[in-house]
């Protein structure tokens, strides 16, 4: 949206509650409403900023008044606060009545050039009639995220009334698609082979598709439906599985991991359809149920659809990670590999009385702490000879890429409840977050962790921790280095112990083409629907199908996601804000046409 450049002014007349508008603006990035209690200056900057980093001084007060249908001025019908932080501006409305009319008058306040109100650009033409679409059937999107959530789909705990819950959900899904009109097929993915010898039913990974026209471009989106176990005596403040609505926030279990992003996708299409407007490109569907342990037979399946399902895919959307703010969205671009190892330390099978055996043999816990302290010293730095060889150098112009990113740093300390990091500057902070490789320690296996004073010398211990992959580090590289450090160490301290290392899991990292044309188009699509240019972020932690995408289907992969960054997806009280969910599901009806503009 192109706006003036100077402020936004004013003139209040109080005896009639008439804000005439004298200015523009540059940019307007948030529209909320806000309770009555919260209204004035200084509750509007608490209620944007909780720590006070925002100065009330800051918050322009407006009256906004109407017409009665006898063309006479009432008095006050709402109040509204204006906060322009750098090219940022938030309005915040304030109306003495009830949420439906309130809902009416946001809508209708256009803060735009001239006296005009507006939260972003007005689409015009057809993605105006999505857009308000979207908007009045919002309550059915949240219902029907209702519904979803209400499936206990957990695939991390191999209980056969969990996997049946899986199974259900898949089949809801797959109706869903097809009262779309899209052709799915369930794909059987065989049993799940379980530690104790049983086996439990994989559920289908559905593969759907909606059009085939060749003169359209093909974009894949990928999503899933299982989730982490949940329950209330946990620490949930509602029940996990039913999803509750509190301040415009959207409690429950999988909310925003994944099936809010995956509903938004659909609700996107549906649109589409119920206004009986052509789609602007086909669509495809890649929906799995395991994902959250580890996406057993998902890879084997995306070999096997290379030359037939995926033939025709030109991009590939996830939605399965956060904004790294609360209100300004993003795309990712890439993240980091994981290798994670145990080191194995071993004097026989049984315990030592340390009263018996102490001071007379190596004990293994000793060995296992000198090896795991080599590891890293307390700024971070791996020690492990030359870890850092294989990492790309950082480019000026991704220098600027960090510099651009909206950050708070004293917010983002609060937030995470830690006193300082290792870094002190935004820039800093995320580079060693996302692009420089860091090793974290888990955990002993075999070590006493229990309350009490238990004197004992554990016979044997594991030891276990990982590595964070950045390009171009290699997985096979990462191991032999790790493995002759850990060797070297533990000759050093010649001890009479047996050491084993083992790299148990080796994940590539991925990194995306920013200038490829979906990356352009979602950029766009952002700008149309939340009035600004997104962060250009990578996620530090680990989402192999990318890669796994990348490497076979051989296509573009981008990373556009909806949660905001406090979501707290796999933990307590996860949720997704029905401002994302509602304005996430706009964003891809808007990618959509602009991937339809783009594509050549």
């Amino acid at each position: 949206m192109t706006g003036m450049s100077e402020p936004l002014t004013t003139c209040i007349r109080e005896d009639i509650g008439q804000a005439t508008v004298t200015g523009g603006f540059a940019t307007v990035y948030a529209f909320l409403l806000v309770k009555p209690a919260q209204a004035g200056r200084a509750g509007v900057a608490a209620l944007l900023s909780p720590g006070g980093l925002v100065p009330s001084a800051l918050v322009h007060f407006l009256t906004l008044g109407h017409r009665s249908s006898s063309n006479s001025r009432s008095r006050i019908s709402a109040c509204a606060f204006r906060l322009k932080v750098q090219n940022l501006v938030f309005i915040f409305a304030v109306p003495p009545y009830g949420p439906l009319q309130a809902s009416s008058l946001l809508a209708s306040l256009l803060l735009l050039e001239g006296d005009m109100f507006s939260p972003s650009s007005p689409p015009a033409g057809l993605l105006e009639k999505v857009f308000q679409y979207i908007d009045l059937h919002q309550n059915e999107f949240v219902q029907t995220l209702k519904e979803w959530v209400a499936m206990e789909s957990d695939s991390v705990q191999p209980l056969p009334r969990l996997r049946q819950e899986l199974f259900r959900m898949m089949a809801l899904a797959a109706d869903k698609l097809r009262c779309l009109g899209a052709s799915v097929d369930s794909v059987d993915s065989g049993v799940q082979q379980l530690p104790n010898g049983q086996t439990l039913p994989i559920p289908p990974i559905i593969l759907a598709e909606l059009g085939n026209d060749p003169k359209k471009p093909t974009v894949c989106f990928y999503g899933h439906l299982d989730v982490q176990p949940a329950r209330q005596e946990d620490g949930w403040l509602t029940d996990p599985y039913t999803l509750t609505e509190v301040d415009g926030k959207l409690y429950g279990r999988g909310a925003t991991d994944n099936k809010g992003p995956v509903l938004a996708w659909i609700n996107a299409v549906s649109t589409f359809r119920s206004l009986e407007e052509d789609l602007p490109v086909n669509i495809k569907f890649v929906i799995e149920g395991m994902e959250e342990a580890g996406s057993v037979g998902l890879e084997e399946l995306v070999r096997k659809e290379k030359d037939r399902f995926f033939s025709s895919v030109d991009y590939i959307v996830i939605s399965d990670n956060l904004w790294l703010s609360q209100r300004k969205p993003a795309l990712t671009y890439g993240t980091r590999g994981n290798s994670y190892f145990t080191v194995e330390v071993k004097c026989r099978d049984q315990d030592f009385h340390s009263g018996t055996f102490g001071g007379i043999l190596n004990e293994p816990m000793a060995d296992l702490v000198a090896l795991l302290g080599s590891l890293v010293d307390s700024s971070g730095h791996i020690l492990i000879p030359g870890i850092y060889a294989q990492v790309a150098p950082v480019t000026e112009e991704e220098r600027n890429m960090y510099k651009a990113i909206d950050l708070d740093l004293e917010e983002y300390r609060n937030s995470s409840q830690v006193k300082r990091f290792l870094f002190d500057t935004k820039e800093e902070i995320l580079m060693h977050l996302w692009r420089y490789p860091s090793l974290s320690i888990h955990g002993i296996e075999g070590a006493f962790d229990e309350p009490g004073a238990k004197t004992v010398i554990p016979g044997q211990v594991i030891g276990k921790f990982s590595i964070r992959l950045v390009p171009h580090m290699n997985t096979s590289v990462v191991e032999k280095q790790v493995t002759d450090h850990l060797k070297y160490i533990f000759s050093k301290r010649n001890s009479s112990n047996q050491m084993a290392v083992s790299m148990t899991l080796g994940l590539q990292p991925w990194i995306a083409n920013i200038k490829d044309n979906q990356y352009l188009a979602a950029k766009r699509a952002i700008t149309t629907v939340f009035g600004t240019e997104p962060d250009m972020i990578r996620d530090g932690s680990t989402i192999p199908i990318a890669r796994i995408f990348q490497d076979v289907i051989q296509k573009s992969v981008m990373m556009l996601p909806l949660g905001a960054v406090d979501d707290g997806e796999h933990s307590q009280n996860e949720k997704i804000n029905r401002w994302n969910y509602i304005e996430g599901s706009k964003l891809f009806a808007a990618f959509f046409l602009e991937m339809a503009k783009l594509h050549y």
